[in-house]
């Protein structure tokens, strides 16, 4: 079915969207975020999707470009300077990503969260995640920190009330555990956002195959990103000094259990609904997943 849509903000004539069209704005419009044309066939919900959303008829707007919930046309001053302040961060990212790369055992520095679709506040930090080879997580997660506080990288400090601009390494992988437990709308789509700034041996690629699961939430997502970065020629970091590597893993794999061992210690009285095993490290307290689902289930009652 489509709906027709009367332009009250914008002498543009009117539009036509689908169902699933107004599936992703209202997905989109619970963190703030409007979108332009391009932008619902990039998140064009799949059949999962729709499925959490149930039968919703909002009301829209449109103006200058991007398509929102009606009445909330303010999203779009928020959105345009949500973008400048998403491009200093990203700034920030890369050069960390950067340092991180260093380390002969990382596979994959990427972005998540709010600064992958630029749509950062002012006082957000930056959420990473790092893939690293097998079995070596946690020994190169404390040489990933190790260098970061030498270098004076700023960092973020669980329960620190001032997170701006500070990195927040909340993510890690073995690149033998890629593939994602919690499957839902929310994870679907952060999977599908992330943003690679450090990519060896094809690891985001890797992780995306092993997360086909998303295909049935955001199907068009994926495609249309792999699409963007081929036109944007995106560099692939290729492995040198195989010798020098080659011993740097060996020393790594030795140290490996005390650097688990050590790790765990220290955050013994702080995790609280934290993943924590030989090749995963997820340190998401707040069950972003449930919250969307609730979210839209309040929609749809008042709807």
């Amino acid at each position: 079915m489509n709906y027709l849509l009367k332009t009250d903000f914008s002498s543009k004539q009117d539009e036509f969207l689908k169902d699933a069209d107004l599936v992703s704005l209202l997905y989109h419009d619970l963190f703030d975020y409007p979108l332009t044309s391009f932008e619902l066939i990039k998140w064009k919900p799949g059949e999962k999707a729709l499925k959490v959303a149930g039968d919703m008829v909002p009301k829209v707007g449109y103006r200058n470009g991007y398509f929102f919930i009606k009445q909330k046309e303010g999203l779009v001053f928020k959105r345009t300077l949500r973008e400048k302040i998403s491009d200093k961060k990203l700034l920030i990212a890369k050069k960390a990503a950067k340092i991180i790369a260093k380390i002969p055992s990382v596979q994959m520095v990427a972005l998540t969260g709010a600064l992958c679709m630029r749509n950062c506040q002012d006082e957000a930090d930056i959420d990473l995640l790092v893939v690293t080879k097998k079995g070596v997580l946690w020994s190169t997660r404390f040489l990933v920190y190790l260098m970061l506080k030498i270098l004076q990288v700023p960092l973020r400090v669980p329960g620190e009330r001032n997170q701006k601009n500070k990195l927040c390494l909340n993510m890690w992988l073995d690149e033998s555990d890629l593939v994602w437990r919690k499957r839902n709308m929310f994870t679907a789509h952060e999977i599908a956002q992330i943003v690679p700034l450090f990519n060896k041996d094809k690891t985001h690629e890797k992780f995306i195959h092993k997360n086909h699961w998303i295909n049935a939430y955001w199907p068009n997502a994926v495609k249309i990103s792999n699409l963007e970065s081929r036109i944007k020629k995106k560099e692939v970091n290729k492995p040198r000094f195989g010798r020098i590597i080659h011993n740097s893993l060996f020393i790594l794999r030795v140290l490996e259990p005390l650097a688990r061992a050590l790790q765990k210690e220290y955050m013994r009285n702080k995790v609280t609904k934290e993943v924590i095993t030989p090749t995963r490290a997820l340190f998401h307290p707040v069950d972003w997943g449930k919250y969307v689902s609730s979210k839209l289930r309040v929609f749809q009652v008042s709807t």
